[in-house]
């Protein structure tokens, strides 16, 4: 007779994976969770003082940072870029962030590598004040190489629904307002790793004082709480991923505006310098975010206490037009 586990599915070793990452989903509990986790799905309160309330979902992944983070062995971070790529994105529609839920596949589970991504996820949720309420492991054989597996993630919010749109609170001569990315982030690592690979540069080089797969692997950062320290003071914010700023400020705009940025402004880390050895400028500015992780659309008089509250400063403004000029 054939067993599940003769199959290459350990549903033992699954049960001990639960018990082990229990007191990491017990730290982002938040007043509104309802329960624990084990039941067949998660459930949270909505929170009360919205007017209007509208639930908000965005999904996203990791990508193929994750073969650096599997080649390296090093998983401490991947979970917050997961966390990350999803509350970023929310927050653009001045959603603040509920819950959290994770998809982990794998060819085997091995249940300490697991464990520090689950862990990192749980980081990044208390990070972004967002509560994991449960999530999926699959062990996959014949889908997964040994060693591999992949990560989704699954974040809700919650807004009032007349302040979703932002495009409609925009207006000419508004701010540009650049806070900084810690790094690459979560997008353009297939084309970094082959610019890594042609230069023939190796892990534990050094980079601007820190080895090269640590700046590689630097965890997308999370803005929600930047968002909500200054979200009564800006109009609108893009979260600046694949595509870069050319392509994602424009989605904020409303017809017949759009910006003006000083490319000489942007406070480029040396990790794209580095890149840029092998890829055209323009390339470069649609395919990573240069340093910016996210643009907040700032009204002229709250200009100064924005810069006041936060690590951004000014890349430009919002002129008539479309889309991105970068003079």
């Amino acid at each position: 007779m054939i067993s599940y586990k003769d199959a290459g599915v350990d549903i033992d070793a699954g049960n001990s994976f639960v018990e082990a990452i229990k007191p990491f989903v017990k730290a982002t509990r938040t007043p509104n969770v309802i329960g624990g986790i084990g039941s067949f799905s998660g459930a949270v309160r909505l929170p009360a003082g919205y007017e209007k309330p509208a639930i908000l979902g965005a999904t996203d992944g990791v990508g193929t940072k994750l073969r650096l983070a599997i080649d390296a062995h090093k998983f401490d971070g991947v979970g917050r870029d997961l966390v990350a790529m999803c509350v970023n994105d929310l927050i653009c529609n001045f959603a603040t962030p509920l819950f959290f839920l994770d998809y982990y596949a794998t060819a085997k589970l091995e249940i300490e590598d697991a464990k520090a991504v689950v862990k990192s996820i749980a980081d990044g949720c208390q990070l972004a004040g967002c509560a994991l309420i449960g999530g999926e492991t699959a062990e996959m054989p014949s889908m997964y190489e040994k060693g591999d597996f992949d990560l989704a993630g699954f974040a809700v919010g919650i807004a009032e629904e007349d302040e979703i749109d932002r495009a409609k609170f925009v207006r000419e001569g508004d701010v540009l307002v650049a806070l900084p990315s810690s790094g690459l982030h979560s997008n353009g690592f297939s084309l970094a790793r082959k610019v890594v690979a042609e230069l023939g540069l190796k892990f534990d080089e050094r980079v601007a004082g820190r080895t090269l797969i640590d700046t590689l692997l630097e965890p997308t950062r999370i803005y929600v709480r930047d968002f909500l320290n200054l979200k009564d003071k800006i109009s609108a914010l893009a979260h600046i991923t694949g595509g870069g700023i050319v392509e994602n400020l424009p989605r904020i705009f409303p017809d017949g505006l759009g910006a003006k940025v000083q490319k000489s402004a942007i406070k480029t880390p040396e990790i794209f310098n580095i890149i840029a050895q092998k890829v055209e400028p323009a390339e470069m500015m649609r395919t990573f975010n240069m340093g910016v992780g996210l643009v907040l659309v700032v009204p002229k008089q709250n200009t100064d206490a924005v810069l006041a509250n936060s690590d951004g400063y000014i890349i430009g403004e919002v002129v008539k037009g479309k889309g991105v000029e970068l003079v």
